[in-house]
């Protein structure tokens, strides 16, 4: 019931800055909290960013003071901004929604396509 459509990946160098955007559609009620997750080749994904309902934010260790996660009502979008961009900051990107399906205790679990990040050695 929820779609997500990430951009704003590329590549960028060490030191850069990316801004992901992350568009969502549909079912925007149900939804308690989303996040940004990323996977790096032969890695397992990992979550890096958390924006809830309310505002509360949450980073990962690897990207706290780096990265900033926020959200546009308005245009139904949350944001990355990624500063001081590491090569190990290479990843997919991917946006994730969760939350409960309006008047039901059905659990909404919805995934964007990916973004690539590259920033070269």
């Amino acid at each position: 019931q929820v779609q997500l459509v990430e951009s704003g990946g590329g590549l960028v160098q060490p030191g850069g800055s990316l801004r992901l955007s992350c568009a969502a559609s549909g079912s925007i009620s149900s939804i308690n909290a989303m996040d940004w997750y990323r996977q790096a080749p032969g890695k397992q994904r990992e979550l890096v960013a958390v924006i809830t309902n309310r505002g509360s934010t949450n980073y990962a260790d690897s990207v706290k003071g780096r990265f900033t996660i926020s959200a546009d009502n308005a245009k139904n979008t949350i944001y990355l901004q990624m500063n001081s961009l590491k090569p190990e900051d290479t990843a997919v990107y991917y946006c994730h929604a969760r939350g409960l399906v309006d008047g039901s205790r059905i659990p909404l679990d919805s995934w964007g396509q990916g973004t690539q990040v590259t920033v070269p050695s």
